[in-house]
């Protein structure tokens, strides 16, 4: 069997931290520029953490599958995967909207929502033997879809589309691709790819509209999502999603740059010829992205051509210095950290989606008003955090902090016990 490639494990484990860091400050109110999402147009340190997890998604396509068998049982075990990882981000959708017995919110619906948590974590995550896993993905999947449509007012606005969601489709599409396609038609298909939608998104007239254009709510993505999702959209942007449909097409795009990689390092040459390799292709990519930017802007939001190609890029030539440290000069000793977070990825995703909901949940009475009460979230942040600094951006980022170390110390049980949660 193929050595693992340390590298990669600890590209996707600097990804991982650097999500849980973005995506738990102590307040949304306070954060560095540098840790938030560019407005629109542009790209900071957060909007690379979306597009590197993708690549390192297409990246492990082919290390898991080196040998390519396009069969019924690799195409099932696909489909599954794929279901398992939306579905963990379906869910998080729901967690608000589970109510029993007319319950006012409190800690007894709390815990019952942990319950269905629990319950639902436990058959998506669970090590089960494969037609185990196909079957509860399948009636997880079909009973949340159905609830969402169902009419009901709790599920009349759940959204359908987020970050696991666009995960799960992505690695469907990039799956059957490497099982059913060669290396030259996959490139073909990545330029195809992002080609298309540059041309859909600016010469394409939006109905209602009357011209292409790539402004906030008023483009060609919205527009589909507006239409084919109604209300199941993200509450924050409200006409449109941010993981989108049509946006989720030049995602795809990432990921095959990633799959392009992984046979890449699977070949049997010569790792500093791979080093060079992977190198050389991640500088034109960042030049290419740059030079397409000056039309077709870099935006995470619609996530253009130009921010898959520049993302790729950066996350190859990051990818690049770590393989030659790790694999080709052979510095491993320093990578346990990262690993610890590289190999879990899944249990991140889905616990820190849960946990931020549960501590929000949880309400003691306010200090400073003994008339309202406050959730321990904002009163670990406010009373023992906040104080502490007179710059609330490093207070904020202080409790980010934190929070990756209390997960670092979960992470580390799991790597040294042995305890892999895979979907």
């Amino acid at each position: 069997m193929k050595d693992r490639i340390i590298s990669v494990d600890v590209l996707r484990g600097l990804t991982v931290l650097l999500m849980t860091l973005v995506n738990n400050p102590g307040s949304w109110s306070y954060v560095y520029p540098i840790l938030d999402h560019a407005k629109w147009n542009g790209c900071t340190l957060a909007d690379l953490v979306f597009p590197f997890f993708i690549f390192i998604v297409g990246i492990a396509v082919p290390l898991a599958m080196p040998i390519k068998k396009d069969n019924a049982e690799n195409i099932t075990k696909v489909i599954t995967r794929s279901l398992r990882i939306f579905c963990l981000g379906l869910f998080l959708s729901y967690f608000y909207s589970i109510h029993f017995m007319g319950l006012q919110p409190g800690i007894t619906l709390l815990c019952i929502r942990l319950f269905f948590t629990f319950c639902v974590g436990y058959a998506l995550i669970g090590d089960f033997n494969p037609k185990t896993k196909n079957i509860l993905a399948l009636i997880i999947f079909a009973i949340l879809i159905g609830l969402a449509y169902s009419g009901h007012e709790n599920f009349a606005k759940i959204r359908l589309l987020g970050v696991l969601q666009r995960i799960g489709i992505v690695y469907f599409f990039v799956s059957l691709i490497y099982l059913k396609t060669n290396i030259k038609t996959q490139i073909i298909l990545s330029a195809s790819i992002l080609l298309g939608y540059w041309a859909l998104m600016t010469l394409v007239p939006v109905p209602g509209i009357g011209y292409p254009n790539l402004e906030v709510g008023t483009n060609l993505a919205s527009w589909l999502d507006s239409v084919l999702l109604e209300n199941h959209m993200y509450v924050e942007t409200k006409t449109w999603d941010p993981e989108g449909l049509l946006s989720t097409l030049p995602v795809i795009g990432n990921g095959l740059i990633g799959l392009l990689i992984g046979q890449l390092l699977i070949q049997p040459i010569q790792k500093i010829k791979i080093n060079k390799i992977m190198a050389g292709i991640s500088l034109v990519l960042i030049l290419l992205g740059l030079l397409w930017s000056l039309a077709f802007p870099i935006n995470k939001s619609i996530w253009t051509s130009s921010y898959v190609l520049f993302t790729a890029g950066l996350a190859l030539l990051l990818l690049s210095l770590i393989y030659y440290i790790i694999d080709v000069r052979g510095y491993k000793k320093w990578t346990t950290f990262l690993l610890t977070w590289g190999v879990n990825p899944m249990i991140v995703f889905f616990v820190s989606g849960i946990l931020p909901r549960t501590l929000t949940m949880i309400k003691i009475q306010d200090p400073e008003n003994i008339s309202e009460q406050i959730n321990v979230r904002d009163y670990a942040y406010n009373f023992w955090i906040s104080p502490l600094f007179e710059n609330q951006m490093l207070s904020s980022l202080t409790y980010s902090i934190i929070y990756i170390l209390l997960w670092s110390c979960v992470l580390w049980y799991f790597y040294k016990n042995k305890i892999i949660f895979k979907v």
